[in-house]
């Protein structure tokens, strides 16, 4: 999604279905499939192999998304792909790594941030470790790292003509995102156990407080100018709260700030905080954020295709990013595609006699006139 957003001409190989088939019904719920077109190939089938190599003769990258050696079975590993493209990049995206003891076991998020030490950082302490989304595994150490290397290798096999692959292992992207506190530990400045650090959420002036409607205020008040306002802005008189520098008071730090927060609602405190420097702001529900004054001043989210979601980023001064495309169909785009990657109309026939598969123009418009369309709920034999 990242490298679409930028630009990158994405073209998904995915299995035969149902046009509208989707993960969660639909294919536009799929909101990371925007902005990509999309063929359909059995990667066991006789020929393939050669299909999907022609493909790469064409492209500047392939993202891999199996197991270890699971594209090497089919024909497809790296020696192949880069002999067919030397440029090639090869990005490799698991959660363990393409080596080491656990390389060819599965897993999800949990397990990798579990074993990176981060999940044993996020929580309260004597309590279990809070799960954080899929976002610090999956999304960040995972695909924004995989799209990271990518662009990294396209700029050195622009200078040199070389391509090579990318190991991108979520445990370890995990693991470089905690990079910071490693330094800290090593400085003293934190410790090795949940719940006891400025930024874990046990100093009073760095976590949430539920206000008098059941809402929530976070406060990240760590520099002491920070936390002068925060007083201020609570009404607090700086000499009725205990010294911040006395780790022993924290309880009782927390306890003032409960007490006082629980006296306004959400809306009251945040017309207190919104012009503030005292780091206070409303935690806000997904739905919620994208209405937020700010959010829609910046235009940080967009629609598309009825689906309200985050606009891409970052943002460049010259060279803005378009609208994504909805998510595409099974099959959808895919012939546009291959024309525009180079492929002439008897190269095309003779991908779709090795299996490569599209939705013709002809298709996608009687689909698009069918009841059961992108825009309609998917059938019971969809599903």
């Amino acid at each position: 999604m990242m490298l679409a957003d930028m630009g990158a001409d994405v073209l998904l190989l995915e299995r035969a279905g149902p046009p509208n088939m989707g993960k969660y019904g639909e294919r536009r719920f799929e909101t990371m499939m925007r902005g990509k077109r999309s063929v359909t190939l059995d990667l066991k089938a006789d020929g393939a192999a050669e299909a999907v190599l022609e493909l790469v003769g064409h492209a500047h990258a392939l993202v891999d998304p199996y197991r270890p050696r699971t594209l090497e079975r089919r024909g497809l590993g790296p020696s192949a792909c880069l002999a067919r493209n030397p440029a090639l990049i090869y990005g490799r995206m698991t959660g363990w790594g393409q080596s080491g003891p656990r390389a060819a076991t599965a897993g999800h998020d949990i397990n990798y941030i579990a074993l990176s030490g981060v999940l044993n950082a996020i929580g309260r302490a004597g309590e279990p470790p809070t799960v954080p989304l899929n976002l610090i595994g999956d999304m960040g150490g995972g695909g924004m790292l995989l799209a990271f290397g990518i662009a990294c290798g396209l700029i050195e096999a622009s200078r040199t003509g070389r391509g090579q692959v990318v190991d991108a292992a979520m445990f370890e992207g995990a693991s470089l995102l905690g990079t910071l506190f490693r330094g800290m530990m090593a400085s003293g400045r934190w410790k090795d156990v949940r719940g006891e650090n400025h930024l874990d959420g046990s100093a009073p002036w760095y976590t949430s407080y539920e206000t008098a409607d059941g809402y929530f205020m976070a406060v990240g008040a760590n520099e002491d100018g920070f936390y002068q306002l925060l007083l201020e802005g609570l009404d607090l008189d700086k000499n009725a709260v205990p010294d911040r520098k006395d780790r022993l008071r924290w309880p009782q730090i927390r306890a003032i700030f409960t007490q006082a927060f629980k006296t306004r609602t959400r809306s009251q405190w945040r017309a207190v905080f919104d012009h503030s420097d005292a780091c206070v702001t409303p935690v806000l529900s997904f739905a919620e954020a994208s209405v937020d004054a700010h959010a829609i001043a910046r235009e940080s989210f967009i629609d598309v295709n009825g689906i309200v979601q985050p606009s891409p980023a970052p943002r460049f001064s010259r060279n803005a990013a378009d609208m994504p495309a909805k998510p595409p169909l099974r099959g959808e785009g895919g012939q546009q595609a291959l024309r525009d990657w180079g492929f002439d109309t008897e190269s095309i026939d003779a991908l779709r006699r090795q299996g490569v598969d599209f939705m013709s123009d002809d298709e996608l418009a009687q689909y698009r006139d069918s009841p059961v369309s992108a825009d309609s709920p998917p059938t019971r034999q969809e599903k």
